[in-house]
């Protein structure tokens, strides 16, 4: 079984705390141990070993920047004030993935076509197996595209899946910040209709999330979302998805990665609370949300968002790193859960998914 996780922040971490994640996720820690940083971003979780440990074999890797009007982090650098800066800073995130393809061909690979994934799977599957991290690269926020006319270049060089927005941008409402599509929005579902470029619509805003669904031809996912009914009373509420949306979004055959942070676990949790307080049963409560509200298990997956602003102390008791994602099949198995259905959530969903969505060449 391959486990597939639709939302880590690699890139966005190299470039903030210059984290090598080709390295033993020991001693990421261990150079971390004495810094700043485990309290900025709390302690790493994803990490080459790890992932190899957890047979994590495709991850959808992050372009990210903070806008600056929207500054959630004194310390935080990598921010902009309009498309020029927003744009170096997204290029700069895929550089970052480059680089590290470049350096290290063995262990890291950006999934390009329909073929480059068979080929990632095989690995996996041979024996001796010959482990190698998929890369599926996702813009979260699109304020990076200067203009729609541009996407190709992003294309190009790799993107393959695109989330108009964080917060609000110039092309649809986000977090926090509600609103539809602009008209720049519109152009911008075009262009990347026109590539098939898959659309992401965690963190659009509620009336861009249903416009989406109703109007965008493409394939559509929510990389990270966690259904918004099992937490009435989140600061974030609208981070969240409605049922109306994630029904929406099983009809247009799209996939739901559950969030693995205990905020967007646990409605109310704090971190006085402590990670007792949330287990691997916490997830598979809103696994099995979406799976009763939809009627299968076709149509989530998991979409961690670890070490995306929050890292060891702020998720469940039973997880230490990307590797023990594993631990949630178990945990479904319990709630009674098939096996088939179990393997679908940890991995096969993406994977079929992406199957429909890259290109063969």
């Amino acid at each position: 079984m391959l486990i597939v996780d639709g939302h880590e922040d690699i890139a966005w971490n190299m470039l903030s705390f210059d984290r090598d994640y080709s390295l033993p996720l020991a001693e990421i820690r261990e150079r971390e141990r004495d810094t700043d940083i485990p309290e900025r971003n709390g302690t790493a979780m994803l990490a080459w070993d790890a992932w190899v440990r957890g047979r994590v074999g495709v991850v959808f890797a992050t372009l990210f920047a903070t806008p600056v009007r929207k500054q959630l982090r004194p310390w935080e650098k990598r921010r902009y004030k309009d498309a020029e800066q927003a744009h170096r800073l997204y290029a700069q995130n895929l550089d970052a993935y480059h680089r590290l393809l470049e350096n290290h061909p063995d262990k890291f690979r950006m999934l390009l076509t329909h073929a480059d994934l068979q080929d990632v799977v095989s690995r996996w599957e041979e024996k001796p197996v010959r482990p190698q991290l998929g890369m599926v690269i996702l813009m979260e926020g699109a304020d990076g595209v200067r203009n729609p006319s541009e996407l190709p270049m992003w294309y190009e060089r790799g993107v393959r899946i695109v989330g108009p927005a964080w917060m609000a941008t110039r092309y649809a409402g986000g977090t926090r910040e509600p609103g539809p599509y602009t008209s720049e929005g519109w152009d911008l579902l075009e262009a990347m209709a026109d590539l098939g470029m898959t659309l992401d619509i965690s963190h659009l805003a509620e009336e861009a999330v249903l416009q989406s669904l109703e109007r965008y031809p493409g394939t559509i996912i929510a990389s990270h979302s966690n259904p918004r009914t099992l937490l009435p009373n989140s600061t974030f509420l609208d981070r969240h998805l409605t049922d109306e949306a994630i029904m929406g979004l099983a009809e247009r055959g799209g996939v739901m990665g559950i969030v693995i942070g205990n905020r967007f676990l646990k409605d109310g949790w704090r971190v006085s609370d402590g990670r007792a307080a949330v287990t691997l049963d916490d997830v598979v409560m809103h696994i099995d949300h979406v799976c009763q509200l939809v009627g299968s298990a076709e149509h989530v997956g998991i979409g961690s968002d670890l070490d995306g602003g929050y890292g060891l102390e702020l998720v469940p008791q039973d997880l230490d790193s990307v590797a023990d994602l594993r631990f949630i099949g178990p945990a479904l198995r319990r709630r009674g859960f098939s096996q088939e259905d179990a393997e679908a959530v940890l991995g096969g969903n993406w994977l079929r998914l992406l199957r429909k969505i890259l290109p063969e060449s």
